[in-house]
């Protein structure tokens, strides 16, 4: 039996395995690379942590090259932040491993405050020669529009990162007249690219969104310089109930032509007065941490024409009594405001009354029943009841008078409920008992009750 050449044997098996490392790599360039999708996998399928780490690192030295201001919005990464937040003061050291970065997600989130940034092609050119592709998402300027002015120009939204099937999202955050920041939604066009990213899983551009203006600290996260809110919890709070909802400009001007505001110096008084209120009332229940959402007739301006309604005369607010404290009227007190009425309890009809300025502020307090909420009204002078019954509803954000205000989310039923189907048509002559669309009789407060529960000043 002839003796195996060892030489030849190794000199075999080194070029088979170089055959087939040939092949790994054809087939990966030609197959595997043009798939969206993570694709720096390790045995395991996942993404490896070094690399997530180094795609991070290699787009932020960019970014900080082009000095965007940046900031960490991951909701995943952020999250596991918060939730280390024991550990926060051992962040001095650089952290060697991948605890915050390295999610479930091959996404990581970052939001620009578009403000304090003068856009910079070269930043775009720069993020491209080092391998990234870009997909830019554009969309009008809000800002810009108006009563008079239907279209903003195109601004952008969204900037989508991909390195390797890695996505870095870059949402854009703009300042708005109310003191808050927004962002427009994501919207792709149809000659757009869907499987350029996972775009269900990115943390931003399902709808607009409305923030407050976050203080930043720059901290260290997993080894890389990073600037993060410095609250947290209230960032990932804000971005879950963010969902922000643009006046309908369109409609409000085709309604404004049929029926012309008033400009008389009785109502644009009144205009600054209800403003005034507004926002005071907005800082008095921030202060008490306590949501309140425009109503009745102020969700109905806001809805229908951009604005208040002159002859209205008031301003209407509404806050779930899950909601409610006892501090409440103490707080409106020392704000400036007197209290004109408190009707009904806690468990049953509170509602309440402040006046500036001659000007009434109503507090009504919304009760969650099964698949409806209502809210109650009392008549001083017989003690009858009446109950105001609408469908379920989320909040969400809007502007009114330069102000970040909540309506609900779904505004068309909650108006159609209040004012029937012709909710469109203005009517100067209203009876809070009979011509609401879903008033119903509710009984009578007793007798031995009145001077609790109606009590007017």
């Amino acid at each position: 039996m002839p003796r195996v050449n060892r030489t030849v044997v190794l000199t075999l098996l080194i070029a088979s395995s170089s055959v087939f490392l040939l092949f790994q790599l054809y087939y990966y360039r030609t197959y595997v690379s043009k798939q969206a999708g993570p694709h720096i996998l390790s045995r395991t399928g996942q993404l490896t942590a070094s690399d997530v780490q180094w795609t991070v690192k290699k787009f932020l030295a960019l970014a900080q090259r082009f000095r965007l201001p940046m900031f960490l919005a991951d909701t995943a990464a952020l999250t596991l932040l918060s939730q280390d937040a024991l550990r926060q003061r051992d962040r001095q050291v650089r952290e060697p491993h991948c605890s915050f970065l390295c999610t479930d997600r091959p996404i990581t989130s970052f939001a620009v405050h578009a403000n304090l940034w003068k856009y910079d092609s070269g930043f775009l050119l720069a993020v491209e020669q080092k391998g990234f592709e870009l997909l830019q998402l554009r969309g009008e300027d809000p800002r810009l529009a108006s009563l008079d002015n239907l279209s903003g120009e195109d601004i952008p939204l969204h900037f989508l990162f991909r390195l390797n099937g890695y996505i870095i999202q870059v949402v854009f955050l703009y300042e708005r007249s109310g003191n808050y920041l927004w962002h427009g939604a994501l919207r792709l066009k149809a000659n757009r690219d869907r499987s350029f990213a996972p775009f269900k899983l990115l943390d931003f551009g399902r709808h607009s969104g409305a923030y407050d203006r976050p203080e930043l600290v720059l901290t260290v996260l997993d080894g890389l310089d990073i600037q993060v809110p410095r609250n947290v919890s209230h960032f990932l709070s804000e971005q879950q109930h963010s969902h922000f909802l643009e006046c309908r400009y369109r409609d409000a001007r085709n309604f404004l032509q049929l029926y012309p505001d008033d400009t008389s110096p009785t109502a644009m008084d009144f205009h600054r007065k209800a403003k005034s209120l507004l926002h005071l009332a907005a800082r008095t229940l921030k202060q008490l941490n306590i949501p309140f959402w425009l109503s009745s007739g102020t969700c109905l301006g806001w809805f229908r024409q951009c604005s208040i309604i002159s002859y209205s005369r008031d301003v209407d607010i509404g806050i779930f009594i899950a909601d409610f404290r006892w501090d409440i009227i103490a707080a409106f007190r020392d704000a400036g405001l007197s209290l004109k009425h408190k009707f009904g309890k806690v468990e049953d009809s509170l509602e309440l009354s402040f006046v500036s300025e001659d000007v009434k502020l109503d507090i009504f307090f919304f009760y969650e029943d099964g698949d409806i909420v209502w809210n109650g009204g009392t008549q001083a002078k017989s003690g009858r009841k009446f109950k105001y019954i609408f469908p379920r509803f989320s909040l969400c954000w809007t502007e009114l008078l330069e102000l970040k205000v909540r309506v609900p989310c779904e505004t068309l039923d909650y108006v159609t409920a209040n004012y029937g189907s012709s909710w469109s048509i203005p009517v100067r002559s209203w009876d809070w008992k009979s011509s609401p669309s879903n008033v119903q009789e509710n009984g009578v407060w007793s007798r031995a009750e009145w001077v609790e529960l109606i009590q007017v000043y």
